[in-house]
């Protein structure tokens, strides 16, 4: 597996990484999620050798990572890399072999995913030409190019239309799916939810929660009962034990029990209505996010 053991980083006085750990297994994506400075990009370059750590490792199948063994992974920096005056099939078959490719196995390679980044008809333009959507696409045709063992994604959905972020989430399910490690880090929390097997939020260089995506939810965030009833007089959901969150609406509401049995709530549920739905409701990734990063 990629491990990230204990990494620590400072600036001067300032503290920008602190006991950071986390392990992504073959065929796992680990969405990174966290504000803006609080350690996503440092901790990715630090993987990617551009940074060096002041304490920690990162390791890649048991073995300390070097120059050589991070020719084989896929890095996608938040800054784009890229050459502006360089046409884009130029410049991603370059940068193939600068992996390590053939000429031929570059050429082939950078076709293939033009074709399927939607790039066929730019092949032929300058960076600087694009929008900054196709730069995107460009960028991460640049680390998928080689095959890579090791997918590490800044924004990678950054400037991306619909279009282009389900075609990058089928591309990661894919590698994914042929046991590729794969670490992305997001601002859009829904997509970060719908497409990682397992998160990490870092607060001021801090991991403050990682596990699965339900484990995280299921431990960090408040248990919530939602009830829904047909037929209930109006104000209900306001004579059940606990505490109502927000507004219930079409005869559901969100019950925070507050020491409250549940059994108790769903006793006086019955008297109010007839019982539509009763059960647990686990936190999204948004609300968690919010509550431990706020």
């Amino acid at each position: 597996m990629l491990r990230v053991e204990r990494l620590g980083k400072s600036y001067g006085d300032r503290a920008a990484l602190s006991e950071v750990t986390f392990d992504v297994r073959p065929g796992e994506m680990f969405g990174f999620v966290g504000a803006n400075g609080a350690g996503k990009t440092t901790t990715m370059r630090i993987i990617m050798g551009v940074l060096a750590a002041d304490a920690g490792r990162v390791t890649w199948r048991g073995a300390e990572l070097t120059r050589t063994r991070r020719r084989a992974f896929g890095y996608m920096p938040e800054e784009r890399g890229l050459y502006q005056k360089m046409k884009v099939a130029e410049q991603i078959e370059y940068f193939g072999r600068q992996y390590g490719l053939s000429a031929a196995a570059s050429r082939r390679a950078t076709g293939e995913w033009i074709e399927r980044l939607g790039l066929t008809e730019r092949r032929d333009d300058q960076v600087q030409a694009l929008s900054l959507g196709n730069q995107q696409r460009t960028q991460l045709a640049v680390a998928l190019v080689h095959d890579p063992e090791v997918l590490v994604l800044d924004e990678p959905f950054s400037g991306l239309d619909p279009i282009g972020v389900d075609a990058l989430a089928d591309v990661l399910a894919e590698k994914r799916d042929a046991g590729v490690p794969v670490v992305f880090s997001s601002h859009q929390l829904d997509l970060v939810e719908r497409l990682s097997d397992a998160v990490g939020i870092i607060k001021a260089g801090r991991m403050v929660a990682a596990g699965t995506v339900d484990e995280v939810r299921a431990r960090e965030g408040r248990r919530l009962l939602r009830v829904g009833l047909r037929d209930a007089a109006p104000g209900w959901a306001e004579r059940l034990p606990g505490t109502v969150v927000g507004t219930p609406s079409r005869g559901h509401a969100l019950v925070e029990p507050n020491g409250h049995d549940d059994q108790d709530i769903l006793s006086a549920a019955l008297k109010e209505g007839r019982l539509e739905h009763f059960g647990w409701e686990l936190p999204t990734l948004s609300e968690i996010f919010r509550e431990v990063v706020a």
